[in-house]
């Protein structure tokens, strides 16, 4: 039976630093007896102040970490996800996701497809499409310890459709790395991520980012694993920082799909 490692943190504005608490939750993972370590959505660098941030967001191929996280990946031989922002040739940025293997090929992404634009009751604003671009692209990935898994990001979980998606594709586990506001993580946090996992009938894992950052955000926390009955394995509460794990049983989804086939009784709706 898979067991995966949820790496909830409070990421901050130096890379390096944000990089060096990933390695060492690696070796933590694997010490535990996980084969996966699964961290939240902009994991590498979380920085709202976009020009204190754009010399440290550079093209895929420029930046050092992708190369460093893949060999930190094949030295414990735990796959990995990590969260960065990464600038494109039209020089605007892509909310990326990276999952290594523990081999030397290049990672597979995912770039956010829903931009986070925003205006919460409080005044809080957020307009994450006036510097990011959105992806396009449905991102499985065939063979991983966890069967096969669907990348998506944060705000993402609030569309059904791209959820659908992973679904007629069969996935056994779904990532939601996120950085959810507290005033919007309160509210629907949890009930999100269940329903994503039950209507999918999968796995979800949904690391997420926690408490007060360098950059003045407050961010929601309670990391959490989800089974595709909707039963809550791992929440890692809302207060701090840490690694948390839970074991992933395959042979449940199956369980659940007999039971209830929604994915199979799914039928196309005419407007």
């Amino acid at each position: 039976m898979p067991r995966v490692a949820v790496l909830q943190m409070t990421s901050g504005v130096d890379p390096e630093e944000n990089f060096r608490t990933i390695v060492a939750a690696l070796d933590e993972a694997r010490a535990g007896g996980a084969q996966m370590l699964f961290t939240p959505e902009m994991s590498l660098l979380l920085d709202r102040d976009r020009a204190r941030a754009a010399d440290k967001i550079v093209t895929e191929d420029a930046s050092p970490f992708p190369v460093r996280f893949r060999e930190a990946a094949r030295q414990t031989g735990i796959w990995l996800t990590v969260g960065a922002p990464v600038r494109l040739p039209d020089d605007r940025f892509a909310n990326r996701q990276w999952l290594f293997g523990p081999s030397d090929e290049a990672p597979v992404s995912y770039d956010k497809i829903h931009m986070f634009d925003v205006t919460l009751a409080d005044g809080e604003s957020w307009r994450e499409s006036s510097a990011y671009r959105p992806g396009e692209k449905v991102a499985t990935i065939a063979e991983t310890p966890v069967g096969r898994l669907g990348l998506t990001i944060c705000y993402d979980i609030r569309f059904p459709a791209l959820f659908e998606a992973l679904g007629r594709q069969e996935c056994d586990c779904i990532a939601i790395p996120a950085a959810f506001t507290r005033p919007t993580g309160a509210a629907h946090w949890h009930t999100l991520v269940r329903a994503r996992a039950i209507e999918s009938s999968a796995f979800v894992v949904a690391p997420a980012q926690v408490g007060v950052h360098e950059d003045g955000r407050a961010t929601y926390g309670h990391s959490m694993v989800v089974d595709p009955w909707g039963e809550v394995l791992l929440d890692m509460g809302g207060d701090e920082a840490g690694l948390g794990f839970a074991e992933i049983d395959l042979a449940r989804i199956a369980e659940v799909r007999r039971q209830v086939p929604s994915l199979a009784n799914r039928r196309e709706i005419a407007i």
